[in-house]
């Protein structure tokens, strides 16, 4: 399985961005996937995840009510919709699967994006 992140640019705080993950390989539509996100001289960390099917997702806390992820498997794609950005969002997220559901654990996640840039300017 391959993963390409796009989406990432500037905006402005307070503003949204779509970003899209998009998939090759058979294996997708089975895999539960997670975002993830790095900034400089830092680990990466969690953001959220969604299920195989796309019927459940969870997030990192201090995330919760401002990034929703969703999926389209016909598509081979994962989405995540940020909305209501701060500059501390700035970093560069990368989509990587298949995680254990319920896990925030960047371990053990045999396929990686190359990642896209997100920054939120002040």
């Amino acid at each position: 399985v391959q993963l390409q992140a796009s989406g990432g640019g500037l905006v402005q705080a307070g503003g949204s961005l779509r970003l899209s993950c998009a998939a090759s390989g058979r294996s997708f539509s089975s895999y539960h996937m997670g975002w993830f996100r790095q900034t400089p001289g830092k680990e990466r960390e969690f953001v959220g995840a969604i299920n195989w099917s796309g019927a459940s997702a969870y997030y990192a806390d201090s995330l919760k009510g401002r990034f929703t992820i969703s999926r389209d498997n016909a598509k081979n794609t994962v989405y995540l919709q940020m909305n209501s950005l701060k500059p501390e969002d700035t970093a560069v997220y990368y989509c990587a699967g298949p995680v254990r559901f319920g896990s925030s654990s960047t371990g053990g996640i045999d396929y990686w994006g190359k990642g896209t840039l997100v920054t939120v300017s002040s």
